[in-house]
């Protein structure tokens, strides 16, 4: 049996077979009562059922019990029921909807699907099934040309390795691409959490683009936040860009710059563009700023020992050697070049180069060092820091090292020598030790050092230790060997009141953890060195040795006048 119902071709809904047709016009006014493997055409598509209402003048059908529509070779849907305007190619599935598209499957209790827009959607809950994913929502809709779907309202995309939950999202099946488009989280069990507001995220490749201030937080206390971070998390890669803050609750630390990236799995990363770290694992924070920053986490094994229980054996009590229990911890270093700049309470610092190590808590300085704590100031080709809970303990500083300290606004107490061991107790230099070669300018002053100024005296000596108290010269110790000399302040030039190696670089020294961005005009420093740590001899020695050389010299000529 072919019936043709409609006025226009282009609107016409065939029906292509039927078992039964009967009337109730009682019952169902202009409706043809259909049954017995009924099948409908329109257009390109074929519509099945059990039974049907076609309704002539309306141009549509009521189809029941099994029903399917099939659109071309790529689209079927399911359902209990189905409502089709065929004036409009609208059609309503209804009760156990499933609507199926080249690999992607919709389910949900209520599906509307407009096939002269492309537009299939969902408002009581769905889900979308594909190849690699599981989405679920209240509210969903999906384009079958273009394989995009929108989802909003408790939406939750389930992949075997992660979850993502959001307010609103956009996928498409065919790209497996998610658009997140509100507040976003994706969630690996106990591994990382990704939280965003913008962006796209791959679910194949596990690349994502994710904006406006998004993270990233690791398990393992790292937290990354940025502007933009391109982020792959297949290969533990991070990319950021504007306003980076890559921060470590464990080793208590926070990177930061405008432009940086993050290697997940080796747990390093680097900052540039108004780089800055801080460690805050202490009370007393340090402040480091730096062209160009690097923190990283180095991973080592440690050893203890488990004592065994004694044991029997043949009666007698035996002590057995103890095994030796190895396990994995890790320490943080942070490595900053070019134009470096330090502050903390009890010392700032500038270089340019940093290494610092909280495994035995030390700060390398190199290029150029320099050193402020109170009023003094401390250079070298090499400084080292120590640490000591948390605090400044002590700086070793080797080759052209001087320390020097303002008098006045045109007098300065200088010490140089092979280096200096400067101690600071409670944020205050307390004493500096010159060892080797150990030269000494200072003005002593009559009563304790308040009183008038008696005169410049300047010193020779194999090493020299000086004891501060309160920024001021309390005491000073020489060898036995020192030569020096007092001269009136009258009676000495201003060119023989500098040693060779001083320099004062004060307009340099940052004065807050602001001022670690600020850079200064570098102050001129003289070429002319102080002591080179390389000539690891004394005058002292230079004489010793020369009068030992002079000795076997003059008895090598005695032997060989013998043999003569």
């Amino acid at each position: 049996m072919l019936l043709c119902l409609g006025l226009q071709a282009e609107t016409l809904v065939y029906l292509e077979h039927s078992e039964t047709l009967t009337f109730d016009e009682e019952r169902y006014p202009d409706a043809q009562l259909l049954k017995g493997n009924v099948i409908f055409r329109h257009d390109s598509a074929l519509m099945y059922c059990d039974s049907a209402l076609f309704y002539e003048k309306d141009n549509s059908l009521d189809a029941f019990g099994n029903v399917r529509l099939v659109q071309g070779d790529t689209l079927e849907g399911f359902g209990d029921i189905l409502y089709y305007d065929g004036n409009t190619k609208f059609a309503r599935l209804r009760k156990n909807v499933k609507l199926i598209h080249t690999g992607t499957t919709l389910t949900t209790d209520s599906l509307n699907y407009d096939r002269l827009n492309d537009l299939a959607w969902y408002y009581t809950g769905g889900k979308i099934v594909d190849s690699l994913n599981t989405l679920t929502s209240v509210f969903g809709q999906y384009v079958p040309s273009t394989k995009q779907a929108t989802f909003k309202t408790d939406v939750l995309l389930v992949n075997d390795k992660f979850v993502l939950t959001a307010d609103t999202l956009k996928y498409n099946t065919a790209s497996n691409i998610a658009d997140l488009v509100g507040p976003t989280k994706i969630l690996y069990e106990e591994e990382t959490t990704i939280l965003s507001t913008l962006g796209w995220y791959n679910t194949r490749t596990e690349e994502s683009m994710l904006l406006n201030r998004s993270e990233v937080i690791h398990e393992d206390g790292r937290r990354l936040t940025g502007d933009t971070i391109f982020y792959d998390k297949h290969i533990g890669k991070g990319d950021i860009r504007g306003h980076m803050v890559l921060s470590d609750t464990i080793q208590k630390g926070t990177l930061y710059g405008n432009q940086g990236k993050f290697y997940e799995n080796e747990k390093y990363g680097f900052a540039t563009d108004s780089a800055l770290y801080i460690d805050w694992s202490e009370e007393e924070k340090t402040y480091v700023h730096a062209d160009t920053l690097y923190s990283e986490e180095i991973a080592y094994q440690t050893y203890e020992l488990a004592e065994r229980d004694s044991i029997m054996i043949d009666s007698v009590l035996t002590w057995q050697p103890p095994d030796t229990i190895p396990y994995d911890t890790s320490y943080k270093r942070v490595r900053a070049y070019h134009r470096v700049r330090i502050y903390r309470s009890d010392m700032q610092s500038i270089c340019d180069s940093l290494v610092t190590d909280n495994r035995d808590s030390t700060m390398i300085l190199n290029g150029r060092p320099v050193i402020w704590s109170d009023g003094q100031q401390i250079s070298a080709k090499l400084i080292t820091v120590y640490l000591k809970n948390g605090e400044v303990d002590y700086a070793h500083c080797e080759e052209n090292a001087i320390a020097a300290q303002q008098d006045d606004e045109e007098q300065f107490n200088q010490m140089s020598g092979k280096e200096i061991i400067a101690y600071i107790r409670d944020g205050e230099m307390r004493q500096i030790d010159v060892n080797g070669n150990a030269e000494t300018i200072f003005y002593p002053h009559e009563d304790d050092g308040e009183g008038p100024l008696v005169g410049v005296n300047k010193t020779q000596s194999s090493y020299v230790k000086m004891f501060l108290r309160e920024q001021k010269i309390d005491h000073i110790l020489f060898t036995t060997a020192t030569t020096g000399k007092m001269y009136p302040i009258d009676k000495i030039s201003s060119s023989e009141q500098r040693l060779g190696a001083f320099f004062w670089a004060e307009a340099e020294r940052p004065k807050s953890p602001q001022d670690v961005f600020s850079h200064p005009d570098a102050t001129e420093r003289p070429e002319q060195k102080a002591v080179s740590a390389k000539d690891d001899t004394t005058e002292e020695e230079n004489t010793e040795d020369k009068q030992d050389t002079d000795k076997k010299q003059n008895s090598r000529n005695r032997r060989k006048g013998k043999n003569n």
